[in-house]
């Protein structure tokens, strides 16, 4: 019964395609999912490339490792580490970096445009923003939107992840559907 549960399941798991304005660089093997998954990533991920700027001669890349925990023993979940070339971990030091540096500068104007001026540059944010704002998450009875990443506790969607929760997100975005 659970070999042929297995084989089901196996059959029913698609690689996340390239879009238009977006390239899968990561092994197939690591962005296997239910096509429902790859159906809402692929339509949230297209939109965000495109509102980014790019399109189908300049593509952002995305970067994914298969999960091991939860959601991923059914391939319901996925893990982006790295978009346009850089880590999720390294976009979130930059925007924090970004952030400390508004936060000290002398005068009003400095403060503005470096507040302008990172959420336009900074793809991980971005990223993280249009799987929030575009997304159909999965909601588990009794648990939160399963969207997580660095950004969750400043941005939710759910504002109150444990530390442990929130530690162990802090170097990738995790989506599940």
């Amino acid at each position: 019964m659970r070999d042929e549960y297995d084989h089901n399941l196996r059959n029913r798991l698609v690689p996340l395609p390239s879009g238009q304005a977006y390239r899968v660089v990561s092994p197939p093997a690591s962005g296997m999912m239910t096509r429902e998954l790859a159906s809402e990533l692929s339509r949230v991920l297209e939109r965000f490339a495109i509102e980014a700027g790019f399109d189908e001669r300049q593509k952002v890349t995305v970067f994914f490792k298969p999960g091991i925990f939860g959601h991923h023993a059914l391939y319901r979940a996925a893990d982006i580490y790295a978009v346009g070339g850089v880590g999720i971990d390294e976009w979130k030091q930059r925007w924090d970096e970004a952030c400390r540096r508004a936060a000290q500068a002398s005068d009003a104007a400095a403060r503005q445009i470096i507040a302008k001026r990172e959420p336009v540059t900074n793809l991980g944010w971005r990223l993280y923003k249009a799987l929030q704002l575009y997304g159909r998450w999965a909601q588990p009875y009794g648990f939160q939107i399963q969207l997580f990443g660095p950004w969750t506790r400043a941005e939710g969607p759910w504002r109150f992840i444990s530390d442990r929760l929130l530690r162990a997100h802090r170097d990738h975005i995790h989506v599940a559907k």
